[in-house]
C-alpha cells in the first residue's frame, strides 16, 4: 500500500491519503483516544504518543500532533498504523456509528437551506483539500456559526479564511447573512 502525505495550511496537522476509500460518506473527527474507540483505524493512531487529533473523510486522513512533537518520528508510525489497520481487513468506524454531516431538514428556512448549499458546493470542496472539513451549526440574527474540524480546526488561517472569503460569498449571495463565526469548542 503506497500512502501520500501532504501538508496542510496548519503546521500541526498531515494529510495522509491512501489511496483507498477511508469512510463512504461525511467526516467524523475524533478528540482523544476515548472518542476514537468506535474507529479501528482512529484507535490504532491514537496509540501513537504526540496525536492529539485524527480527522476522518471519504479519502483521507488528517492527524494532528501536539506541538512538542515532531513529524520527523511520528510520520512513519501513523502511516505503519494506517498500513496496519488495512492489512487487519477491519472496518474503519463499527457499524452503529454516525458521521458528521450536514444533511438539510424539512424545518430548515430556506436561508438556511441557501446557506448548507453553498457551504456544501463551493466551501467543503476547497477545506477537503487543506485536510479538513467545515459544517454548518446554526444561524441567528444574520450571524452564521460553522465548526471547522480536521486541519482547519486550530489552523492560524482559518480566522481569515471565515471572514474573507466564507462571510464575503455568503454576503454576496445572501443578503440576511451579516456574519460569519467560528463555533467555540
Amino acid at each position: 500500500m503506497f500512502i501520500q502525505t501532504e501538508e496542510t495550511p496548519n503546521p500541526s496537522t498531515l494529510k495522509f491519503i491512501p489511496g483507498v476509500q477511508v469512510l463512504k460518506e461525511g467526516t467524523v473527527e475524533f478528540k482523544d483516544n476515548v472518542s476514537a474507540r468506535s474507529s479501528n483505524l482512529a484507535s490504532l493512531i491514537f496509540s501513537i504518543n504526540g496525536v492529539d487529533r485524527v480527522f476522518l473523510a471519504t479519502e483521507f486522513v488528517s492527524v494532528t500532533k501536539s506541538n512538542e512533537h515532531n513529524w520527523e518520528i511520528l510520520k512513519p508510525l501513523i502511516l505503519t498504523a494506517i498500513m496496519d489497520h488495512y492489512a487487519s481487513g477491519k472496518e474503519v468506524i463499527e457499524k452503529n456509528h454516525n458521521n458528521n454531516t450536514d444533511h438539510s431538514k424539512e424545518e430548515d428556512t430556506e436561508v438556511v437551506k441557501q446557506i448548507k448549499e453553498l457551504i456544501d458546493q463551493r466551501v467543503r470542496p476547497a477545506v477537503a483539500m487543506d485536510g479538513g472539513d467545515i459544517s454548518f451549526c446554526s444561524f441567528e440574527d444574520g450571524v452564521v456559526t460553522l465548526q471547522m474540524k480536521g486541519a482547519c480546526a486550530g489552523c492560524p488561517s482559518s480566522t481569515a479564511t471565515l471572514k474573507m472569503g466564507i462571510e464575503n460569498m455568503l454576503r454576496h449571495y445572501i443578503p440576511e447573512v451579516v456574519e460569519v463565526k467560528a463555533a467555540e469548542l
